[in-house]
């Protein structure tokens, strides 16, 4: 059975993107950056909801083409090409870069890559990952807490019917006062 997290980065008050989907909050240092990339590399399968998808997919195909690209940028622009990936979108006509699309129910199919071989998935983006949450099948939460109150916004978590258990497994302070903690889902 596969492991399946949530890693996003967050502000201090919880939400994923500020009012207007502004993220500029959230730019990582050097050092955060090559841990989202080492973290890229090491994922088996990441599973996108489609507006963090369209996000992804408008930049890093070509971003180490660009002029005047860093090393690190052009390493994590490959590792994200070459990482298997799926869109789950009923909007979405075509994908590519290692890319399959899903028009489906979301929850069944997650649980059937779960319940499949393979390494460890990561689900990126909060509405996505707020229907595997709310069907229990997070297994890991990674939370990258940025020292920023942003107010409102896109929150990370969603509303539970149910309280989810979890065990605190890492934490790790970045430049700029951010913070790592990830936590375990307790079964």
């Amino acid at each position: 059975m596969r492991t399946l997290s949530y890693a996003m980065n967050t502000s201090l008050d919880g939400y994923v993107a500020a009012p207007g989907d502004d993220l500029g909050w959230s730019v990582p240092s050097d050092e955060l950056f090559q841990w989202w990339s080492d973290r890229v590399g090491a994922t088996s399968l990441a599973l996108y909801g489609r507006r963090v998808w369209e996000g992804m997919s408008s930049h890093w195909p070509t971003a180490d083409q660009r002029p005047g690209v860093t090393p690190a940028h052009a390493e994590y622009a490959r590792r994200w090409r070459e990482m298997p990936k799926v869109v789950f979108s009923s909007t979405t006509r075509t994908v590519d870069w290692n890319t399959r699309l899903v028009t489906g129910d979301a929850v069944t199919e997650i649980a059937r890559l779960k319940a499949g071989d393979g390494g460890p998935m990561d689900v990126v983006g909060a509405t996505l990952a707020a229907a595997a949450m709310r069907a229990g099948l997070i297994d890991e939460y990674v939370l990258v807490t940025a020292p920023v109150l942003v107010g409102g916004g896109k929150p990370f978590f969603t509303a539970l019917d149910n309280w989810v258990n979890l065990d605190l497994v890492e934490t790790r302070t970045f430049s700029g006062g951010i913070v790592l903690t990830r936590y375990q889902t307790r079964r």
